[in-house]
């Protein structure tokens, strides 16, 4: 299987940010465009059993932009925990951070339609902070949204509880076992 990795130097371990959320009270925000891009998604494959698409057309600039933001971000000392938005776009970025960290997620959007919640438009994160004001500040021209914050024990969409935290993890820990049997 052919495995891509990257490494870099971090000049302060002290600053490295994962992507669970550890904490509850953290807001969180989509930094980049979503314009809802299902085509070649895994949101597509599962759901209309679509496998080949074209995917997002890839700005290099554009991501260049926001990985030096998001870097400037974790120097700042402004992130709690940051993480892409790439396979299954950003619930499924938001339940992984949920999981990995063992708190949950209350998210609103304004349209919670597949393509805003699983779209895999390029160039996007998710940032988590304790220093909202600080972010937005820093992150001056570039497009930020705030999209929730983080605690309790569930995934909760517009006010409605979609999964709790401790069935998701069953579900995810099940797979493992299951592909391998």
């Amino acid at each position: 299987t052919p495995v891509v990795g990257g490494v870099g130097l971090l000049k302060d371990a002290a600053l490295r940010v994962g992507v669970g959320l550890t904490k509850a009270g953290l807001s969180l925000f989509v930094l980049g465009e979503t314009t809802g891009w299902l085509g070649c998604s895994r949101y597509r494959e599962i759901i209309d059993g679509v496998e080949f698409e074209a995917p997002p057309a890839v700005d290099l600039a554009l991501e260049k932009r926001h990985g030096d933001f998001v870097r400037s971000a974790v120097a700042a000392g402004l992130l709690a925990a940051c993480h892409d938005v790439s396979d299954g776009g950003l619930l499924v970025a938001l339940t992984e951070m949920a999981l990995a960290g063992g708190q949950g997620v209350a998210v609103t959007l304004d349209a919670a339609t597949p393509g805003v919640l699983f779209g895999e438009d390029q160039g996007r994160y998710v940032l988590a902070t304790d220093k909202p004001e600080a972010l937005i500040k820093l992150a001056a021209g570039l497009p930020l949204a705030r999209v929730g914050v983080s605690g309790g024990d569930a995934v909760v969409l517009n006010e409605g509880v979609l999964t709790p935290i401790a069935e998701l993890r069953s579900v995810f820990e099940a797979v493992l076992p299951k592909i391998a049997a």
